[in-house]
This record gives structure tokens, sequence and C-alpha cells, in this order.
């Protein structure tokens, strides 16, 4: 129900603003008009009007089943991460695999046409560009994005393309179309993505999928690395392994974490 104000500060379209985003569960990531209407007992025209401000915004996209909210709710102190329940999961596997490679671990996903980080164990190196949950990149540039473009179906793919992206960054690869469908081929045959100062010079990083139980890519991992230091056959040869390892763990625990029992408080 819509909260009641409790001072003559109370801000309700806020309140109501946020009874809107807070409708939205792991287990009811795309909900219809009605459903979100029903759920915060806003009447359906309120609703409408808040849904379409979000969107407008950023913070939620139109899903033929409905609305679904993005990544950039991680803005508003990563909320987006925690109301998922699995980057808690991911955390010691995502330590552990920084401490074995000696570098930065992320996970990211999707947000229209760039990739979103909203996990990161870094280690204390110079880098070309400062990354930080929230970060975003172009996602056709990066090895995390390669790996989530890669599992999108030929229709989905093309409308994610087409939005503008946000991040600010003009990257350095810009192929064209006959180019990006021959690497998300290559990406989609081995499994793994490479990215090799495609983004910006000195950066190259490996990124495999994360999966839920039912084997849908929900993310992507990756170890990112300074070209100068790190080479890629160090990259493929060491570091792949380990990520490899690491991303079966963390997909077997999200699968656990699906499975197991929710206590109602």
């Amino acid at each position: 129900m819509p909260r009641e104000g409790t001072g003559p500060d109370f801000i309700e379209a806020l309140a109501r603003g946020l009874e809107v985003i807070t409708a939205f569960a792991p287990h009811r990531p795309v909900m219809s008009l009605s459903e979100l209407a029903t759920g915060t007992g806003l009447a359906r025209p309120t609703v409408r009007r808040i849904l379409l401000t979000l969107q407008e915004l950023g913070y939620v996209r139109a899903d033929p089943q409905g609305f679904a909210l993005t990544p950039r709710v991680l803005e508003l102190g990563v909320a987006y991460v925690r109301s998922m329940g699995l980057w808690d999961v991911a955390r010691p596997h995502m330590e552990r695999l920084s401490a074995g490679t000696g570098e930065s671990v992320s996970a990211a996903q999707l947000d229209g046409s760039d990739i979103v980080y909203v996990a990161r164990v870094s280690v204390p190196k110079i880098v070309a560009l400062a990354v930080q949950i929230g970060t975003r990149f172009p996602a056709l540039q990066t090895s995390l994005g390669k790996v989530l473009l890669a599992a999108l179906d030929p229709v989905r793919l093309e409308e994610v393309l087409a939005e503008p992206g946000r991040s600010g960054l003009v990257p350095r690869w810009q192929p064209d179309r006959a180019e990006r469908e021959a690497e998300l081929r290559q990406v989609r045959a081995r499994g793994w993505a490479l990215t090799d100062e495609q983004l910006t010079l000195g950066i190259r990083s490996v990124a495999v999928p994360l999966r839920d139980g039912s084997g849908r890519v929900i993310a992507a991992l990756n170890v990112n690395a300074h070209a100068a230091e790190t080479s890629v056959e160090r990259l493929l040869d060491h570091h792949l392994p380990l990520l490899l390892q690491a991303a079966g763990e963390i997909s077997a625990d999200f699968a656990r974490l699906e499975t197991a029992p929710h206590v109602v408080r």
C-alpha cells in the first residue's frame, strides 16, 4: 500500500516512485501495469505516469509483457545488485580468482547497448580507465559485453545495439556489421570472449558467461589486465582456465540459491 507521510516535508510523489521500484521482486523481473498497480495500491494512471518517468530517466524499460528495471537502478545505492541476491554468493569466488590471477575481476550485465558493472574485486594497478560498480562501457568493445551480446537472439541483438549508449566513451574498435557478426559467432562457438585494446589502449580482458539454474546467461565475468604487463597468451593459457572454473562454481551457486527456500518475515 502507498506510504502515508509523517510530516510536512514528506514528498508523496517520490515515495510513490520508490514504491513502484520496490514492487519488482527477484522472481518477478517483468510486471504489467495492472500488477504494479495492484502491488503498490496506487491507481493505474498514477503508476503509468511513474513508469513513463522512470523509463525516460533510464531506470525502467518497456517489455512486451510489461515493464522491467534496468541496471541503472544501481545508481540508487546499488539497490539493483542487492535486490537480485546473487553477488554475495559470487564474491568469494571472485576474490579467489583475483588472488589466483593477480588481476581485477568483474561481473557485468547489459543495459541497452552498454554494460554496467554490478560486482568487482580490484587490485591496485594503474589502468587507463577507472572502474567501479555502476560504471558503464559500450558493450561490443568489451569482453563482458561480447559474451552478453552473443547470448541474445538476432532480433533482440539488433534492438539492443540500436539503443544509444550512455557511457560517454568512444571506443577504438568500430566494426562493421560483418565484423561484428563474425566476432559474436566466434564467441558463441568457443564460449568465451577476448578483448585486446578494442575499448581503449592498455586494456585487455577475457570473459565468460554466468548462468542461472535454467542455463540462461544472466551476467558475464571477466579477468581484466594491463596490456603492458599481461600477454594474450598468459591471459588465455593461465587466467582463462581459472576464470572458467570460477564461473562454473558461481553459476552452480546461483542455481542452488534459486532453489533455496525463502524465509518470509
